[in-house]
C-alpha cells in the first residue's frame, strides 16, 4: 500500500491526501492506495496547486510509513531532529 504525502505551501507542514481529496496533518487519515490507484491519485494531486507543494508516494504499512524511506518519513512526520533556536555569542 502506499499514500501520498507533500508539504503545506502556507507552513511547509507535512500532509497526507485523504480519500476525499483533501489533505490532513495526520497520518491515520491518509488514504491507502493499491500501486495503480496510487500512481492515478499522485498525477490527480501533482496537478493542483495552492496547498500542497511535492506529493509523492510513500510505502504505508498498518498507519506508519514504511519501505526503504521509514526513517526520513517518520522525521518529517516528527519535525526537526536538533533543536530550532540558536544563541549567538557576544560580538
Amino acid at each position: 500500500m502506499k499514500v501520498i504525502t507533500a508539504n503545506r505551501l502556507t507552513d511547509g507542514r507535512v500532509i497526507y491526501r485523504t480519500s476525499d481529496g483533501q489533505w490532513s496533518p495526520h497520518l491515520a487519515e491518509a488514504q491507502p492506495l493499491e500501486n495503480e490507484a496510487a500512481e492515478n491519485a499522485l498525477a490527480i494531486a501533482e496537478g493542483e496547486f495552492g496547498i500542497a507543494v511535492g506529493p509523492y508516494l510513500i510505502d504505508y504499512t498498518e498507519g506508519e510509513p514504511g519501505g526503504q524511506k521509514w526513517r526520513r518519513e517518520g522525521i518529517r512526520l516528527a519535525g526537526p531532529t536538533a533543536g530550532t533556536t540558536r544563541t549567538l555569542g557576544a560580538a
